[in-house]
């Protein structure tokens, strides 16, 4: 992975102030992503090209959890994703049509709050992208 807190200089990064309520104890980075796996944008504790990574596993994660729906009752419904590893949790939930956000945390990190505040910021970034102007 990339250095944490490297800080993103180009211009692929606008909407990263989204993810600023994420940045608490705990987390190591959030990566807004498409359903299809591409960065939208990523805080500041991740690189560019880690992000991007990021953001292709984290959809390749979510398809699973969408393809063993019909095991919990409902098929290809995905509320949140939530894995577990030695050193930290991968928290990935629905963001708006077709957004995704993903967040890295190490394993000290409250789960709720985590899950809270990922559930209060995908309302409003489901609004965000949905105002955005279209470019053809």
């Amino acid at each position: 992975m990339g250095t944490p807190g490297t800080a993103v200089t180009d211009g692929s990064n606008k909407l990263a102030w989204l993810l600023d309520e994420l940045e608490f104890p705990g987390v190591r980075f959030a990566v807004l992503l498409s359903e299809d796996g591409l960065r939208i944008a990523h805080s500041g504790g991740i690189s560019l090209d880690d992000a991007d990574r990021f953001a292709a596993g984290a959809s390749g994660l979510r398809s699973i959890g969408k393809a063993l729906g019909e095991f919990c009752g409902s098929a290809h419904t995905v509320r949140q994703n939530m894995t577990e590893y030695d050193h930290g949790m991968i928290f990935i939930t629905a963001a708006g049509e077709g957004a995704l956000i993903g967040v890295s945390t190490t394993a000290q990190v409250d789960v709720s709050l985590v899950a809270h505040r990922m559930n209060e910021l995908a309302a409003r970034v489901g609004h965000e992208l949905g105002s955005l102007p279209r470019h053809r």
